[in-house]
């Protein structure tokens, strides 16, 4: 919301709540995003952040305590005065649904209000294919909701998707035989899986499902602006400006994997193309190693030896140019990289890519910490089942603005 007057309505900008009866949703958006980021609070210390009053931020505190969103804990202590009781939000106060539909690999997951993920299932494959994807989220469903009472299925609040976007692009980037990602440029994933489910379904990019969680679970906590970069099999990415997913004029800002770097032989190239885990795929497949622990064991990736540890160089080297160039835009506090591997490769990734960045050269650059995501490998699955949670419960819609026809 900006700041602007409606005839008898004033909406205020995020920083601040208000008063005015038709605004309580809004308030409640702002009290729930507080208690969320900032973890267990008082609501004194709630109506001082928020600006609201205390008799306003009493009647919103009764009222997501009785819708279940929220729970209290133990009084804390003071030297004078009342024991405060701070207020934290119920993890069976919602539910929602992930689905994150890769180039290797589907996820499915069911998560509570807190973001915990309560159980999930995977599949694995050559290539996407659509009605394989739909058959799985068909028999996934009854399996993920199985433990939940009624009450709790009645809390499910939505089925979020996230998918690259254009994904019958590059197939020979995937080894998918020729004409078989076609299907998917007239296919509409989010018709489909409401005409399966029960469910309102939102679609996402990938990459910037994954930005939005760890906006929401990871280091927006700490960073109010950032650019983030997933490496997944296409490397892909989000912008975050004042704790918001940033959209852009037509929704496609921060499409780092577009972002044009030095290729081989000095020539222009897209990140996408220098930066991604396909790109190691293919250098395995050239030395006669398996690649497919990439996307079977996304969690160990040892055996790959120094073809890992190169690519894992020549990917810091083109994310330091491409950190580089973003921040002679806008003035970044970090920039964050996760993708879909193992932790101690994030961390390689991360050391290598400030070492990188070094060596350029920065005159008239700040240039933003360099810092590993917290989400993981899991971010765009994560991300998925965040988009329910964005529309329902959160201030920032921003992060659904993105979404396009497929």
């Amino acid at each position: 919301m900006t700041e602007k007057e409606n005839k008898n309505i004033r909406v205020l900008d995020p920083a601040g709540g208000a008063n005015q009866s038709r605004l309580r949703a809004y308030n409640e958006r702002l009290v729930l995003s507080m208690i969320r980021r900032h973890g267990g609070i008082a609501k004194s210390e709630l109506a001082r952040r928020t600006g609201l009053t205390a008799q306003s931020m009493s009647v919103i505190m009764r009222s997501l305590e009785k819708d279940g969103l929220l729970l209290r804990g133990e009084p804390q202590r003071g030297r004078v005065g009342q024991p405060s009781i701070p207020m934290m939000l119920n993890p069976d106060g919602a539910f929602t649904i992930g689905l994150k539909i890769g180039r290797r690999r589907v996820d499915l997951i069911l998560m509570d209000f807190v973001g915990q993920q309560r159980k999930g299932l995977h599949e694995t494959y050559s290539h996407p294919q659509p009605q394989n994807i739909l058959n799985f989220v068909t028999t996934g469903l009854d399996k993920l909701i199985s433990d939940l009472t009624p009450d709790q299925q009645k809390r499910i609040v939505g089925l979020g998707v996230a998918i690259p976007f254009d994904l019958w692009s590059w197939p020979e980037k995937v080894d998918a035989p020729p004409g078989e990602m076609e299907v998917w440029r007239d296919f509409d994933i989010k018709q489909e899986l409401e005409s399966l489910c029960q469910y309102p379904v939102l679609v996402q990019n990938d990459a910037t499902s994954a930005c939005g969680a760890e906006l929401v679970f990871g280091r927006g906590s700490e960073i109010d602006n950032f650019v983030y970069f997933f490496i997944g099999s296409f490397i892909g990415g989000g912008i975050v400006l004042n704790h918001h997913v940033y959209p852009g004029r037509s929704g496609n800002a921060g499409a780092l994997g577009s972002m044009m770097v030095v290729g081989a032989k000095g020539k222009p190239s897209q990140l996408i193309d220098q930066a991604s885990i396909f790109i190691l795929e293919q250098r395995l497949r050239e030395q006669g190693i398996d690649p497919s622990p990439l996307w079977l064991t996304p969690e160990n990736w040892d055996g790959f030896g120094d073809s890992l540890e190169k690519w894992i160089l020549d990917v810091a080297n083109h994310i330091a140019m491409a950190i580089i160039s973003s921040s002679s835009v806008i003035d970044f506090g970090a920039a964050i990289i996760d993708g879909a591997f193992p932790a101690d490769v994030r961390e390689r990734i991360v050391t290598a890519t400030r070492a990188a960045v070094q060596k350029f050269d920065l005159q008239g650059i700040d240039c933003p910490q360099i810092l590993p995501g917290k989400v993981g490998s899991n971010a765009r699955v994560i991300g998925s089942a965040s988009l329910p949670l964005f529309v329902h419960y959160l201030l920032d819609q921003n992060i659904l603005f993105k979404e396009t026809s497929l």
